[in-house]
C-alpha cells in the first residue's frame, strides 16, 4: 500500500472487503484509497492466506464487473440492494 499514508486495520479490512465484492470495480478502490489493481493484488497477497489469495484471484480474474471499462452500463451501482440489510 502507498507509503505516503498510514493505513489502519479498518482501511485494510475495507479494501479487502471491496476487493471480494463482485460489483465493486478496482477503479472504485483506486478512487477511494489510491490503490490501483496491481496494488490491490499485492495487498491481498500479503494479507490473505495463500489458499484464500488463490481463490480470490480465480474469482476476480476476467470478471467484467471488477473492471469499469468492461462493465455493462446497466450495472450502475457497486453493490446489490439487499447486501446491506437494515
Amino acid at each position: 500500500m502507498s507509503a505516503s499514508r498510514q493505513w489502519t486495520k479498518a482501511d485494510i479490512s475495507r479494501v479487502i472487503e471491496m476487493a471480494w465484492e463482485d460489483r465493486t470495480p478496482f477503479e472504485a478502490i483506486e478512487h477511494l484509497y489510491g490503490l490501483n489493481e496491481s496494488a490491490v493484488i499485492d495487498l491481498m497477497r500479503s494479507q490473505l492466506k495463500p489458499g484464500s489469495f488463490r481463490l480470490w484471484r480465480k474469482r476476480v480474474s476476467g470478471r467484467k464487473t471488477k473492471h469499469g471499462a468492461l462493465r455493462d452500463p446497466a450495472v450502475s451501482r457497486a453493490y446489490c440492494p439487499t447486501q446491506y440489510k437494515r
